[in-house]
């Protein structure tokens, strides 16, 4: 089994403009009902006999996030052709859905606040729930991510929280704060690293002062900064892509890491919500409205949602699915894959414990900012 590593977001020091840009396009400041979400345009009517070989799909997803064959297997199983397309950032998958009034693209594979933006934006076709019947499959937390309560635009597709990964033989101590990262004993100096994503570089700082990660209040922004360059000037390190292999090799001890990410398969490895609380990131299927083929897409979203379809994902990217019959599938047909990596034990409930990501629109431009100044002369 492969661990296939993709990059689902860039570190901010090197997209801020394109995404103050990007966020301001499509995170807007438009009006948002009581749970959260703008309501999408009415949906069209779709004919649920549609001839599906008359139609096409093409999709955007992370390279590395489905199976190398899905083409072949949708055209056997759906019986139309799938192109895909790849981004590596949700910075470019925005860009790229945003670009013109018709970006060529069907469904879209992006994380859940930039599904939120997308939807705010009338970009997004409402969800015909009768041609996904796989739904039910999806555990009832699924339709509780605050950025789509109800799933009204997007399924998720993965979820998972971020956490400290540690080397048990390196660290004397365990961590159970954020505190141990931001401030960690002087023995780790040089093998700690944070992630510069913006959302993430902060979150550690948030948390650990009690505050909400979707804040926009400039004191509160500005303590998080604080600590931030108080870790900084301790000597922190930062790393987005390579803690794993990092921790593994003995060049780091301790460091900030989604779930999974960190590749608990080895023994000496281990991942911790740190006792102030994470997040819940989510990444989502969404469909354009642009698109011609929507009844394509929808049996499309359907087909992931099969249970043998989906587990695929937890099997070889070690990401949690938010699909009971998918899981169950994977806890029945891989015990020693569950037993090593600890990530993939933890239950919806648990997950829920943390606090959504939502789009901040163009308050967002405040976290890019705040990454910027903090991962500046590295």
């Amino acid at each position: 089994m492969s661990r296939i590593r993709y990059t689902r977001h860039l570190p901010a020091a090197t997209v801020a403009a394109g995404l103050v840009l990007a966020l301001a396009a499509c995170g807007g400041s438009s009006s948002t009902s009581a749970d959260g979400a703008a309501p999408s345009a009415a949906a069209e009517q779709l004919n649920p006999n549609a001839d599906l070989s008359k139609q096409s799909l093409t999709i955007t997803i992370w390279d590395g996030y489905s199976p190398k064959d899905l083409a072949d297997q949708v055209k056997k199983k759906l019986g139309f052709e799938l192109k895909t397309a790849i981004h590596d950032t949700n910075e470019t998958a925005m860009a790229k859905l945003t670009a013109n009034a018709d970006s060529g693209i069907d469904v879209a594979f992006v994380s859940g606040q930039y599904a939120q933006a997308l939807n705010e934006q009338g970009l997004l076709e409402p969800l015909h729930s009768e041609l996904i019947p796989n739904l039910a499959n999806l555990y009832p937390e699924a339709a509780q991510l605050s950025f789509d309560k109800g799933n009204k635009f997007s399924v998720p597709y993965t979820w998972g929280t971020t956490g400290i990964c540690y080397r048990t033989d390196l660290v004397k101590t365990p961590p159970t704060s954020w505190n141990d990262l931001l401030n960690p004993s002087a023995d780790l100096k040089g093998k700690v690293t944070m992630m510069t994503t913006e959302r993430w570089l902060a979150l550690p700082a948030l948390k650990q002062l009690g505050l909400s990660i979707n804040t926009t209040d400039d004191k509160q922004l500005a303590q998080a900064k604080d600590l931030l360059l108080k870790a900084k000037q301790g000597g922190m390190l930062y790393d987005d892509t390579t803690f794993g292999a990092k921790l593994e090799k003995g060049e780091a001890a301790l460091v900030e890491a989604w779930d999974g990410w960190c590749p608990t398969t080895n023994p000496k490895i281990k991942f911790v919500v740190p006792k102030e609380g994470s997040d819940l990131w989510s990444d989502t299927m969404v469909i354009m409205k642009t698109s011609k083929n929507k009844e394509a897409a929808h049996a499309f979203i359907n087909y992931i949602l099969d249970p043998a379809v989906h587990s695929w994902v937890g099997e070889n990217i070690l990401y949690k699915v938010p699909n009971k019959a998918a899981m169950d599938l994977l806890i029945k047909n891989n015990q020693d894959l569950l037993a090593k990596n600890t990530p993939l034990q933890m239950t919806p409930a648990e997950l829920l414990k943390g606090e959504s990501i939502v789009d901040l629109g163009e308050a967002s431009t405040k976290y890019t900012r705040l990454a910027t100044e903090i991962s500046a002369n590295q």
